[in-house]
C-alpha cells in the first residue's frame, strides 16, 4: 500500500506540473500576474497530505513573512495558500528540477559568502515582490522537529537591511501538532528517504498556519533586532502549543 500511495501522489504532482507550467509561460509572455506557481504548490501540498487551517489574517502584498521551518512541504503549504515567493540558500538553485521550480516561483537565492552580491539580491527581491507581492524567509537556516525554535540567523535577513520602502514583516507560526515529529526533516535523513516517508503515509495531516501580528521593520535598528522580534513573536504560540514549554 505504501508503494501505491507513493505512486498516486507522485502522479498527482506530475499532472499538476504538466497542467500548470504551459499556462505559467503564457501568463509570463502576456506579462500578467501569474497565479500558476501558487496553484501548483497548493495542489502539491494537498498531494503530500497537508490539510491546511489558516489562523489570523495574512497581509496580501508588500510583506516579508518570517516563519519557523520543519519540512520541505512548508514551501508548498505557504506558497500555495499565500502566493509568496521565498528566499533560499544559493546552492538549492543548482539542484535538478527543484532549482528550476524555485525559479518559476521567483525564489531569491542568497549567497552567504558573496558580500558583493547584496545589491543584486536586493534587486531580485524587488522583482519578486512585483510579481508575487510577498517573500518568505526561514531564518533558522534549516529544519527543526517542531519541539523548539532554533536561533535565527541574522545574515539571512540582510535583504531587510535596510528594508525596502513600504515593506511590513509578518511572522508565521507553522504548527503540525502531534504530527510534527513525523513530518519534520531533521538529522541524517536523506531527502529521498524523507520524501518517501512523507509520501507513503497512510493518512493526511493537519497543519495550522498562524499569521501573527505584523510589525514595521523600520522601527527596529538592523537585521539582528528584526530577527529577534520575529523570533519572540513566533516563540509565544510555539510555547503555548507545547504546554507552556519555555523557548530559549
Amino acid at each position: 500500500m505504501g508503494y501505491l500511495r507513493f505512486s498516486l501522489r507522485i502522479a498527482l504532482l506530475f499532472i499538476a506540473l504538466f497542467a500548470c507550467v504551459p499556462f505559467y509561460y503564457i501568463w509570463r509572455i502576456l506579462r500578467l500576474s501569474n497565479p500558476w506557481p501558487r496553484t501548483f504548490l497548493k495542489i502539491a501540498a494537498f498531494a503530500c497530505g497537508a490539510r491546511v487551517n489558516i489562523v489570523g489574517t495574512p497581509i496580501r502584498r508588500d510583506v516579508f513573512f518570517i516563519s519557523n521551518h520543519l519540512s520541505w512541504v512548508d514551501i508548498a503549504i505557504l506558497g500555495g495558500h499565500s502566493g509568496t515567493a521565498f528566499v533560499s540558500k544559493e546552492e538549492i538553485g543548482d539542484w535538478p528540477i527543484i532549482g528550476w521550480l524555485c525559479r518559476l516561483n521567483d525564489t531569491v537565492f542568497v549567497s552567504r559568502s558573496d558580500r558583493m552580491g547584496v545589491a543584486d539580491q536586493i534587486n531580485q527581491l524587488r522583482d519578486a515582490l512585483e510579481e508575487t507581492w510577498a517573500i518568505t524567509i526561514f531564518p533558522e537556516g534549516t529544519t527543526s522537529d517542531g519541539s523548539d525554535l532554533l536561533p535565527f540567523k541574522a545574515p539571512l535577513l540582510k535583504v531587510l537591511e535596510p528594508p525596502p520602502p513600504g515593506i511590513i514583516v509578518q511572522p508565521i507560526f507553522l504548527n503540525y501538532g502531534v504530527n510534527a515529529d513525523e513530518i519534520s526533516w531533521t538529522g541524517d535523513e536523506t531527502a529521498p528517504a524523507n520524501a518517501w516517508r512523507l509520501l507513503t503515509r497512510r493518512s493526511s495531516f493537519l497543519v495550522e498556519v498562524h499569521f501573527l501580528e505584523p510589525f514595521d521593520p523600520d522601527h527596529y535598528s538592523g537585521r539582528k533586532n528584526i530577527a529577534a522580534e520575529a523570533r519572540r513573536r513566533i516563540a509565544e504560540p510555539l510555547s503555548a502549543s507545547l504546554g507552556g514549554k519555555p523557548i530559549v
